[in-house]
């Protein structure tokens, strides 16, 4: 087989499967609206769920920065790419989530990838949920490490899988809130079962911070867990882009010298940094506490509204509102249905959900109205009959 006959039976395979992944071009993709083609649509597909990509002070942060600082940080931050910009932000992150140090990252993939990759050896062994997100997965499956899986939010199946004879160390790996199904991890549960067994529990919280616990830290803050390694990404609820890994004064002297996605690449932009400084400042304030009840009054009106849709609604609190309508097919065709009713939502197929359960995967916003989660109702009744 010749390298374009691999490519196009691997491109077949996927349309065939109704599992061709495709890209639109918006003119924005994150707020209220979107704009597509000249048209405008109700967005329900972005993940920035306090609608901070749009708050006034953190674009003019990023103005000051740019100003300050130029548009790049001009080589990674072994070289001379860490600016008093960056350790702000990461002095800022490690006070307020309560962890000696914070290393940031390009983004939530690149640390996720750079922690396990750093961490790992043979003899050791790596125990994940098994909703975890592909950058978890991948990770963990390029290791040197064993990996094992335990079923969704178990921490028996957990327990049982940690008690079997490791030669090395062990680290479980969870999400704070799923990415595909809007669910939160038993985190005083897994914690307890890790470290009564000597293990590590590394957390990507990419979903929750921001979003949940007192002043919006986060997961492990509402659950009053405190996991050897946290991960919080900043391209959701924070609005911006990036990550950071929450970790010990040994463990961030180690990543420096061992995390190869940190050392080789170039750090993000001193001017983002300064954004990042900004959307925290406004995470922490009153405002942010606003706007997250508001999203909280979204969420419960959808949920509200959504209880007799011929489709399942998963059992999700977040602003993560995943309706399983099963066949990728007929999740194409709902997804088509409601942006011909001015409303955008994406159809999230496998391999990143489970075979039989694709979806719409529904996200809502501190920037929408009442009247948007209205019409997002109306529409799904509509498409569904």
């Amino acid at each position: 087989m010749t390298w374009q006959q691999r490519i196009n039976t691997a491109l077949e395979a996927r349309r065939a499967a109704g599992t061709l992944r495709t890209r639109s071009e918006v003119e924005q993709g994150a707020g209220r609206f979107l704009t597509h083609d000249r048209q405008r649509y109700r967005n329900f597909s972005s993940n920035d769920y306090l609608g901070l990509s749009q708050h006034p002070d953190i674009i003019r942060a990023w103005q000051q920065g740019a100003e300050q600082y130029g548009v790049g940080s001009g080589g990674s931050g072994h070289v001379s790419g860490y600016t008093s910009a960056h350790r702000a932000l990461e002095e800022q992150l490690a006070d307020w989530l309560g962890y000696p140090r914070a290393l940031l990252f390009i983004s939530g993939f690149a640390a996720n990838q750079a922690l396990i990759a750093a961490l790992m050896e043979k003899e050791d062994r790596i125990v994940a949920d098994r909703l975890s997100h592909a950058s978890l997965l991948e990770a963990a499956s390029l290791s040197p490490a064993q990996l094992r899986r335990f079923a969704h939010n178990d921490p028996e199946q957990l327990a049982a899988l940690l008690d079997k004879p490791c030669s090395g160390q062990q680290l479980v790996v969870t999400e704070g809130i799923f990415s595909m199904d809007g669910d939160s991890a038993p985190l005083r549960r897994l914690a307890d079962a890790t470290h009564s067994r000597q293990g590590w529990l590394m957390v990507d919280d990419a979903h929750g911070i921001g979003m949940t616990g007192p002043q919006g830290r986060g997961s492990c803050a509402s659950q009053g867990v405190s996991p050897d390694l946290l991960v919080v990404t900043f391209g959701k609820a924070v609005g911006v882009s990036g990550a950071a890994i929450l970790c010990s004064d040994a463990v961030a002297d180690y990543l420096l010298q061992f995390a190869r996605h940190l050392i080789y690449s170039t750090s993000m932009p001193p001017a983002q940094a300064v954004a990042l400084l900004a959307a925290f400042n406004v995470i922490r304030s009153d405002e942010g506490e606003a706007r997250r009840q508001r999203l909280a009054s979204h969420i419960r009106q959808f949920r509200q509204g959504a209880g007799a849709l011929a489709a399942e609604l998963a059992d999700s609190h977040s602003a993560i509102q995943p309706l399983i309508v099963g066949e990728n097919d007929r999740a194409l065709d709902l997804a088509r249905r409601l942006r011909s009713q001015g409303i955008w939502v994406t159809a999230i197929r496998p391999p990143t959900v489970p075979a039989g359960s694709a979806r719409l995967r529904l996200t809502l916003t501190a920037a929408h109205e009442a009247a948007d989660i209205t019409a997002l109702l109306e529409a799904l009744y509509a498409a569904g009959q």
